[in-house]
């Protein structure tokens, strides 16, 4: 949480310096104590004046500003600092962190950071400087230095060119800060995590598919448990209308074979597989390459039976933790408990999708978390939650 942890925030000359006096404001209105610094650049953009009245705290804008006691001002900044977030980060400030100049307050005042602070940064910028590979290796010398990167947004730019390098907005921000900084026991440091999420479709021509109702909210929650917990996390995910997890590597997928080929990539080296996807069984024999007309009164498709991805990770498992999920509509037990034995799982986690609060798109789930020997029922829950308590689980193995 947030709440009377001091956040050092530095504003910098990008055009999204505005969307900082929101980032500062959700931030106090979360009990944050805020201290901003600006560039000479930012400050040509907003007034000083109104970040001092967002926060209730003076703005430091210059080395050689007036020192209100004996202690030297950007070492006490970076001492008190709970947090560092610069946001926007111009191409120019992420270029002298990767290379230790200290040249304005901002910059002097990262150098003078103790090395035990966590600090965030998010780039903002037109694409082609954002895709610029001297910005990118520097944004990459960034993170092995400990630097966590707010992914940049994909959208219209002030210049008016569409594409990557938005700041993303300042609510999504401020929830990364809060799910960062929120305590939780680093229990998955140094393991490797694959979640699967949302439904795969199988194309019948270019404009139809067979697909689900899956929203993929349960596999994109394990993902950022995972993250939050310490894993290192790799997200194969058919298409969703959901914001990626911070600090998560996301692999877009669209059918059945798309999921199997990208999963059976990186299974080798993964620690704990999470398979949260609703997986089409079945695709089309023959898949129309134009739009098939409404002529007929029917229409038949043979369908053929996809590879059962699940099984095939399970005669494969080495040293990985294997779990399953199980969407049901009755007999929910019996048929979760024949899932779990034929795959080889360590254990499934089952839900009966015709209860109110835990079928697909709902917020909450309601479920039960079956091992060979122990079947266990768990309350309507958030996704979340539900996400935080699959990882208990899996820790105690």
């Amino acid at each position: 949480m947030l709440e009377n942890k001091t956040v050092l925030l530095g504003v910098t000359g990008g055009i999204a310096a505005y969307k900082a006096v929101e980032i500062a404001s959700r931030l106090r209105k979360q009990g944050a104590i805020v201290k901003t610094i600006m560039t000479a650049s930012a400050q040509e953009l907003v007034q000083p004046r109104l970040f001092q009245e967002i926060t209730g705290n003076p703005v430091s804008t210059s080395m050689w500003a007036e020192i209100p006691n004996l202690q030297t001002k950007h070492i006490a900044l970076a001492q008190e600092a709970d947090c560092l977030l610069i946001a926007p980060a111009t191409a120019n400030i992420i270029g002298k962190i990767a290379s230790g100049i200290a040249d304005d307050m901002l910059s002097t005042t990262v150098v003078a950071l103790p090395d035990t602070t966590p600090r965030y940064i998010a780039p903002a910028m037109n694409t082609q400087m954002y895709k610029n590979k001297v910005v990118q290796e520097n944004l990459r010398r960034l993170k092995d230095l400990g630097w966590h990167i707010i992914t940049p947004a994909t959208g219209r730019l002030a210049c008016g060119a569409e594409g990557l390098g938005r700041l993303p907005e300042p609510v999504d921000i401020v929830n990364v800060l809060q799910d960062m900084e929120e305590t939780r026991e680093a229990d998955l440091q140094g393991k490797k995590v694959l979640v699967t999420a949302g439904g795969t479709r199988e194309a019948i021509d270019p404009v139809r598919y067979i697909g689900n109702h899956s929203s993929g909210k349960m596999g994109y929650a394990l993902a950022k448990a995972a993250q939050l917990r310490g894993a290192e996390v790799v997200l194969v995910t058919a298409p969703t209308n959901l914001p990626v997890p911070h600090g998560v590597e996301v692999v877009a997928i669209e059918t059945a074979e798309e999921l199997r080929q990208a999963v059976l990539k990186y299974y080798p080296e993964q620690d704990i597989v999470v398979m949260a996807a609703a997986v089409a069984d079945y695709r089309v024999k023959v898949q129309s390459d134009k739009k098939i007309k409404k002529d007929a009164e029917e229409l038949q498709l043979t369908l053929v039976k996809n590879t059962d991805i699940l099984r095939e990770l399970g005669e494969k498992k080495t040293k990985q933790i294997l779990v399953g999920f199980a969407a049901e509509t009755h007999n929910l037990t019996a048929y979760a408990k024949e899932k779990l034995q034929k795959k080889n799982l360590d254990f499934i986690v089952a839900n009966d999708v015709t209860k109110p609060g835990a079928g697909f798109g709902s917020d909450t789930n309601i479920v039960q978390i079956i091992r060979p020997e122990a079947v266990q029922n768990i309350p309507k829950m958030s996704k979340e939650a539900l996400a935080d308590l699959i990882f208990d689980e899996i820790a105690k193995i």
